[in-house]
């Protein structure tokens, strides 16, 4: 009587891919803007198996010595290497003039001062409004 409501699970059976197939695929997934994800969704594979295979096909390029790598993809595979620049602050134009407006009650004074003597015009403007 139990014995038919209980079925047991049909048997898994491992899928196996060739070789060829699978170069086809991780090429696929190392074109650029083309993502891992969409290579497996396309392929009916998961993604997990796929990002090993590839990350598989560049430890045996890098084993190999770069064989099979051209330029470009090897300049890929390196860091990029830091190149120091040295920057010049630009010359400040010192011919300008501070403008300054003071308003206390109903006078208003009117100062204008040359921006090499900022400094002094500072000092002063301190003195001025204690």
């Amino acid at each position: 009587m139990y014995a038919d409501l209980v079925k047991a699970p049909k048997r898994r059976v491992r899928r196996r891919y060739s070789e060829e197939f699978r170069r086809q695929v991780v090429e696929a997934c190392l074109q650029p803007g083309i993502s891992i994800a969409a290579v497996a969704l396309a392929n009916g594979l998961n993604a997990n198996l796929l990002r090993r295979w590839v990350k598989d096909d560049r430890g045996v390029k890098e084993a190999g010595n770069g064989a099979g790598i051209d330029d470009a993809q090897a300049s890929d595979l390196r860091p990029p290497t830091l190149v120091p620049v040295t920057v010049s602050a630009p010359e400040v134009e010192r011919s300008g003039k501070i403008k300054i407006a003071i308003h206390r009650n109903q006078a208003l004074v009117e100062v204008t001062w040359p921006v090499s003597q900022a400094a002094a015009c500072a000092q002063w403007l301190r003195e001025i409004l204690r």
